[in-house]
């Protein structure tokens, strides 16, 4: 995984992308080295929850790489999202932290909004320069800009390019927090300790739950049974959780 750097402490995976010098920008071997992390953090039940985070000082990461250095791989799926601009899709069933800095651009934007938080630099900026560039596929990151961020501020980014700032991005709600760049790291390590103090199987169940129902009309989302959910209901995590309750004590999770 030469693209990106993966670790594992405790809990938590750490998914780092590699690139500083190209601004992490995502290249074919990134592709492929995201996908084998992200499989390797849904089929390890030591993983509670994952944060993506990025070398350098200037960029998250900036795209798409068009210097054509490495190449793309073959489209296996239109939109790779959380396996860059050209990867397989996938989805991760563990929790996901994004910690962001400097340019957060195209493919990265995209990368981005694939967490479910998403700590921010100061000095970030999102954005989405396809059309300023005259560079247009088929662009998962505007269907995700425009689910997660108010219709016309979506708009506005997708058709003139411009970017936003941390601070518009935190009251747009697209970010959870802005820390000054030094704090980045411990961050997105609070966001995740908050997270492992949680039921693993029971967060893992809810986000199943929240992300399949999301596109359904609220009748349907309601009425269906979540078979995550249904697994959980007789989990030794949730004799745990009573059992921890009933004793006024903190609950000793094991994930299953």
């Amino acid at each position: 995984m030469a693209e990106i750097e993966y670790s594992r402490e405790g809990h938590v995976a750490h998914v780092r992308l590699s690139r500083p010098k190209s601004l992490n920008a995502i290249n074919a071997a990134m592709e492929t080295a995201l996908a084998e992390a992200w499989n390797q953090i849904n089929s390890d039940p030591e993983v509670w929850v994952a944060v993506l985070s990025a070398e350098g000082e200037r960029a998250f990461c900036a795209g798409g790489d068009v210097s054509g250095e490495g190449g793309h791989a073959a489209r296996v799926a239109i939109g790779g999202g959380i396996t860059g601009v050209g990867g397989p899709l996938l989805k991760l069933k563990k929790p996901l932290v994004a910690a962001v800095q400097g340019y957060v651009l195209g493919g990265g934007f995209e990368l981005a909004m694939c967490a479910d938080i998403i700590v921010a630099a100061s000095n970030a900026q999102f954005g989405l320069p396809e059309t300023k560039v005259g560079i247009i596929g088929e662009c998962g990151v505007l269907h995700r800009a425009i689910r997660q961020l108010p219709y016309r501020i979506a708009m506005a980014m997708i058709l003139t390019g411009d970017r936003m700032n941390a601070r518009d991005a935190l009251g747009y709600g697209l970010v959870n927090e802005v820390v000054e760049p030094q704090e980045l790291r411990d961050a997105a390590a609070r966001w995740a300790a908050k997270i492992v103090a949680a039921s693993p199987l029971a967060v893992q169940a809810a986000k199943d739950a929240a992300l399949q129902g999301l596109g359904w009309p609220l009748e349907v989302a309601l009425s269906t049974r979540y078979e995550p959910i249904e697994r959980y209901a007789v989990s030794e995590d949730r004799n745990e959780g009573r059992k921890a309750f009933a004793e006024k004590r903190s609950p000793q999770w094991q994930g299953r």
